[in-house]
């Protein structure tokens, strides 16, 4: 196992979070670094990286959405994680996933969210670092 360095992400990182998001995505392709800006300056998101070397190996996205129901207090919402093909398996993920994990009790979440593929075989990954299946059910509603 591997341990890179982690840090959000900031705009000089677009070009190298675009190569990652574009194998995650079975959708459009992302080609807008502009677009990664809006999402780095969105109150309450943050995506977070770790880098082998001078490579972004993995990112995370991590949105904090207040709830009135809990007195303000943010829930956490993971998305679009991915490891560069050429990083996987090599720790690179579950240190990205910490990473987010933690940021998210720091703000005082009360729970973090996610949602995966069917398909992508990552729910043992994500069971491995504590998220369970077993209270919510996800459901999805898309607008192309």
């Amino acid at each position: 196992m591997s341990n890179g360095a982690f840090r959000l992400l900031k705009p000089s990182d677009a070009d190298q979070a675009l190569v990652l998001y574009n194998e995650l995505t079975v959708g459009p392709p992302a080609e807008s670094t502009a677009g990664f800006s809006v999402v780095l300056d969105h109150p309450g998101t943050q995506v977070l990286g770790v880098f082998a070397g001078a490579d972004l190996a993995a990112m995370v996205t991590l949105h904090l959405l207040p709830n009135v129901l809990w007195n303000g207090r943010p829930y956490g919402l993971i998305e679009n994680v991915v490891t560069r093909a050429s990083h996987q398996r090599r720790g690179f993920g579950r240190q990205v996933m910490q990473g987010a994990i933690d940021a998210a009790w720091a703000a005082n979440a009360y729970k973090i969210m996610l949602m995966t593929g069917q398909g992508r075989g990552a729910t043992g990954f994500y069971e491995s670092l504590g998220f369970s299946s077993k209270d919510k059910f996800a459901m999805v509603m898309r607008r192309d």
